[in-house]
């Protein structure tokens, strides 16, 4: 068990420090997995508390991004490049430099994982999208005639059911996708929508080892055994259908607007999809049996596409000229006059539309909280918690900070002091730091990457006017656990 050991006049002031840095500290999306505080404790000095109130400063700009017309990744970039300057010469003084740079070089590096992974992700959706896979679902939920309660159940029915086996990131990228196309115009619908495949993709995520970074890492430690996640199936279906029941009953039931069009796939539209699953699986793959980190299967993955992106283009001409033969034949001119606007599929052009913004957001985000962590703050919190506090009310309440924190550092810490604790709390734990990060747009990523996917239909505001009824979700999961799984309190790890 790892402790950090302080004075008792530095025990009391961590208690006030506790209620003041928490929900400064923990307001950003994600921290590296290096997580450690470095060998000087910054936390009661004046570059400390200037680094949280920039950090706080670089938040609340990116709260207001819809009023000031700012893009969210300007600040936090600014932020980062501060804190880490006073970090350096704050070591630099005292003959540490080689610690803080060590420091920043593995922040950086846990970052470039996480870019990496969502780079191949965006290009994949990017490139499905290219190729009208989108249009063609849009146009067939719109030939099936499914009003909106239908879509706003579809989409988070399967955002549930696909996240455990893929990822609630890239779940949460395809639903929201399919919806933005659906209900192109209405941001009520798609605000919504959006609230709706976040809870569920994260929900479903929580009791599969595959369905979330955190449950891999509790997995991979050896503290839950891989069928023991599956008791926490229905305190996760609670956890997305009371927010959902409450939100469909403000859906207006009615059929989306659009143009009953004929959209016919791109050449290579399904073969893509295979290869995004193919990818899917390699990573999951690669890390479980392999024990590798998962950007590796994505990256691998993204070659797949740079090879069926080089078929494509050779093999172009060819195909265009048996198409123009056919659609002669056919008598189908208006095929044929499409066929003038081919253009080669290019993957570093869907590179190119990732979305970038939430890319160096993340970056931004990342920096900013592994510097405050390294600084000591991280590790003051997750001291107080355990030290002083029941197990039960500790894992609520780091459910809760996983809400203005991705739950990857918020497992870590956890996993870091490793606490006495059951197989109950254990499961708690997995459960609450999958969950909470629902309550707010940026406490997970798949809530962040949709705010960049939907293009400000989905927003920090519009998602946080629900956060009590998401709440009702999170308190209920939890009572579904502490109930259903009462005997697992008992086993002690």
């Amino acid at each position: 068990m790892v402790t950090c050991p302080r004075s008792s006049d530095h025990r009391r002031s961590a208690r006030w420090s506790f209620w003041f840095c928490t929900p400064l500290l923990l307001l950003g999306l994600s921290t590296p997995l290096h997580a450690a505080a470095g060998p000087l404790d910054l936390t009661p000095s004046a570059v400390g508390m200037a680094a949280l109130a920039l950090f706080v400063l670089a938040y609340a700009l990116v709260m207001a991004e819809e009023k000031i017309h700012m893009r969210k990744s300007k600040p936090v970039l600014v932020a980062a490049g501060i804190i880490w300057a006073m970090i350096g010469w704050v070591y630099v003084n005292a003959g540490l430099s080689a610690e803080s740079e060590h420091a920043f070089r593995e922040t950086l590096l846990e970052f470039s994982e996480l870019m990496l992974f969502l780079l191949v992700a965006m290009t994949y959706i990017n490139a499905m999208e290219e190729r009208r896979v989108f249009d063609a679902l849009r146009s067939w939920m719109i030939r099936k005639g499914f009003s909106y309660k239908q879509l706003f159940w579809l989409t988070g029915g399967l955002a549930f059911v696909i996240s455990p086996v893929a990822d609630n990131l890239t779940t949460a990228l395809l639903m929201c996708a399919v919806v933005t196309k659906v209900a192109e115009g209405d941001k009520r619908f798609i605000n919504l929508c959006c609230i709706n495949i976040v809870v569920a993709a994260n929900a479903g995520g929580a009791f599969s080892p595959f369905g979330d970074i955190t449950t891999l890492m509790v997995w991979q430690a050896g503290m839950v055994e891989f069928y023991e996640f599956l008791s926490l199936f229905i305190p996760s279906l609670v956890n997305f259908l009371i927010p959902a029941v409450v939100m469909s009953l403000f859906i207006n039931n009615r059929k989306p607007e659009g143009v009953y069009e004929d959209v016919w796939l791109k050449r290579g539209a399904r073969r893509i999809i295979v290869l995004f699953l193919l990818t899917v699986a390699t990573a999951v793959a690669g890390h479980t049996l392999l024990h590798l980190p998962p950007v590796l299967g994505m990256m691998t993955g993204l070659g797949y596409l740079q090879f069926f992106g080089y078929y494509l283009r050779r093999t172009l001409p060819r195909s265009l000229e048996r198409k123009r033969k056919r659609y002669t034949r056919r008598g189908d001119y208006r095929k044929l006059e499409q066929l003038g606007s081919v253009v080669p599929f290019d993957v570093f052009n869907r590179v190119a539309r990732a979305e970038w913004d939430t890319l160096l957001f993340f970056y931004g985000v990342v920096m900013c909280v592994g510097g405050l962590g390294f600084m000591g703050y991280l590790a003051m919190v997750s001291e107080l918690l355990y030290a002083q506090w029941d197990a039960t009310w500790a894992n609520v309440v780091l459910g809760l900070i996983s809400a203005v924190v991705d739950n990857i550092p918020v497992m870590f810490a956890v996993l870091t002091m490793e606490p006495e604790m059951s197989h109950g709390h254990w499961l708690l734990v997995t459960l609450t730091a999958g969950v909470g990060g629902s309550l707010l747009s940026v406490g997970s990523a798949a809530g962040v990457a949709v705010m960049g996917q939907s293009r400000g239909a989905y927003t920090f505001m519009g998602h946080l006017r629900w956060a009590p009824v998401i709440m009702l979700g999170y308190i209920a999961s939890i009572a579904v656990h502490l109930w259903l799984n009462a005997e697992s309190f008992a086993i002690m790890h």
